[in-house]
């Protein structure tokens, strides 16, 4: 039974920032599979019951390809930056009708320095922002109630990018304009390393994910999703 990661899996991470190439990363294919996939993938599988307490509509899928562990290979091609892998491990748990990172999901990412916990939806579809966007200026008392409660921000801060003026639609007089006006709906909580290697990380990790039920609901009822 998973209980929480080895500091190696940072080691590991630290060390591959230093040899960011194919011949390192295949010397090192088995410390790989041994410290970080294997233990990453216990994770998600420890994961399943609690995600499914949170909504029944969100996946835990411990697949080495296609499930909540994202890719270690990084998309260099339009980027000047060639290091052919990412130095982060990057799980989704998404919802049940989600293709891609686009999709509503609770994330964790766990990189040496920069570990956090984030849920909402990253760069949302065209169409999928509008009907968010929408939503809010119907609802606003209950968007609010969702990103504004004390279990939430406590811990929680909304990230991610802007707009500078209105959407085309919305008036600028809205009293949630600057909300209207996001790319992203994501909210994020930054924890210590430390936060990774002792108790119960699952269980630990769905009380902070319990926390914004609210958010992932409108987002889901924006959506007309299940939640």
């Amino acid at each position: 039974m998973f209980t929480h990661f080895d500091p190696s899996l940072m080691t590991f991470l630290r060390q591959l920032t230093s040899n960011n190439d194919k011949n390192w990363f295949a010397d090192h294919k088995q410390e790989y599979e041994d410290k970080v996939r294997s233990p990453t993938l216990k994770f998600i599988d420890g994961m399943d019951s609690w995600i499914k307490m949170i909504s029944p509509h969100y996946e835990a899928i411990p697949k080495k390809i296609g499930g909540s562990m994202m890719r270690p290979y990084r998309d260099v091609r339009f980027s000047k930056d060639k290091s052919p892998y990412k130095t982060n491990v990057g799980i989704q748990f998404r919802h049940e009708i989600g293709k891609n990172v686009h999709a509503p999901g609770f994330y964790l990412h766990i990189e040496p320095d920069n570990v956090f916990l984030g849920v909402g939806t990253w760069r949302p579809e065209p169409e999928a922002l509008k009907s968010i966007r929408e939503y809010i200026a119907l609802k606003p008392d209950s968007y609010e109630d969702a990103i504004q409660h004390a279990p939430f921000n406590e811990i929680y801060e909304m990230s991610g990018e802007k707009l500078k003026r209105p959407p085309k639609g919305f008036s600028a007089d809205h009293a949630l304009i600057e909300e209207i006006k996001r790319k992203d709906f994501i909210a994020i909580c930054r924890l210590p390393e430390a936060f990774l290697f002792g108790g119960d990380l699952c269980e630990e990790v769905a009380r902070r994910y319990g926390r914004a039920q609210p958010l992932q609901k409108f987002l889901c009822d924006a959506l007309a999703l299940r939640f």
